[in-house]
């Protein structure tokens, strides 16, 4: 009996409670993955669901089993990737995942810190958004990351919280591009462009509601992934961008929003259950970043974050 392989379509089945759709995302049929679930049920000797021709349901003794599977498949994925690192002499590394955005100065000062703090090791960057930071962070594929905030952190250890506050690049033909400051607010009739809600649906949300709440609802959300894409559609006048302090390039500047009342919440995490051996070096990993964070892109511990000011808005009295 392929064991690992009836955990993982349990565990596929329990999170969807579905057959058809998690047939479909096992990339297998569902007469196939129905005799797997019957197959792992006669050798546990319990019913792990309960069917019907309307829904599925996990039974009592599928519950206690779904997080002792979750946590087998995590540490068979684990074997794996230990295996596969060593083959590839990669054992003396430390795989961390970025978001995208910081920036290439901020990316070389943090390998050359972590370069000088642990010779010994390689830092293995990749590039990636928080909730895939995440799931790669409970399969034991990235050793450590840094991710923004608000995300599923249940099984993670965090690093101290930062804040990196936002402002907005406009055009600088724009009437607000005289302004020192701008009011969230003055921005209405604008459309938003925003990094893509799939690399840190959280993050998005909270900034979109942000929004919303200091009187600026976006006439359309345009995702852009690539800041130079995002810069494309500033400069072209069909929207603006909330993003952290920015130098103004040619035909765009940036301006502070008047009582800062976004911003980024970001923090270095790693897995809780992690191996002793690598304890030390993620821990010198989240050191190293958090320096870098506050140094190079201007982020703030929260606890240290400025008290939002509360201003009302010259033309119509609304409070930002």
């Amino acid at each position: 009996m392929n064991l690992v392989g009836h955990l993982r379509c349990f565990v596929v089945v329990a999170e969807e409670l579905h057959f058809g759709r998690a047939a479909e995302r096992l990339g297998m049929a569902q007469p196939p993955l129905s005799q797997r679930i019957q197959r792992l049920e006669r050798e546990l000797g319990v019913r792990l669901f309960d069917r019907s021709s309307r829904k599925v349901e996990l039974t009592a003794p599928g519950r206690l089993l779904l997080e002792e599977a979750r946590d087998i498949l995590t540490r068979v994925e684990r074997v794996y990737s230990v295996a596969e690192r060593a083959r590839l002499g990669e054992v003396g590394a430390v795989r961390a995942g970025l978001p995208g955005g910081l920036g290439g100065r901020v990316v070389a000062a943090l390998i050359a810190a972590f370069r000088d703090r642990r010779p010994d090791l390689r830092l293995d960057l990749r590039e990636t958004g928080t909730d895939e930071q995440v799931r790669a962070l409970a399969d034991g594929t990235l050793d450590a990351g840094v991710v923004r905030h608000p995300c599923d952190s249940r099984d993670l250890e965090l690093g101290p919280m930062l804040a990196q506050p936002l402002g907005v690049l406009l055009p600088a033909g724009s009437g607000l591009a005289g302004a020192p400051e701008v009011h969230l607010a003055d921005l209405g009739g604008h459309d938003l462009a925003v990094v893509p809600r799939e690399e840190a649906p959280g993050a998005h949300d909270e900034l979109l509601a942000g929004c919303r709440r200091h009187g600026y609802a976006p006439a359309a959300v345009h995702e852009a992934r690539d800041p130079q894409f995002m810069l494309g559609l500033v400069l072209a006048g069909t929207a603006v961008a909330l993003v952290p302090r920015t130098g103004d390039a040619a035909g765009a500047v940036w301006r502070p929003l008047v009582g800062e009342p976004l911003a980024w919440r970001t923090s270095c995490a790693w897995r809780r259950a992690r191996d002793p051996e690598h304890a030390g070096a993620i821990a010198d990993f989240s050191a190293v970043a958090t320096a870098v964070l506050r140094l190079e892109a201007g982020m703030v511990p929260l606890d240290a974050a400025p008290v939002r000011r509360v201003v009302p808005r010259p033309s119509s009295g609304f409070l930002a």
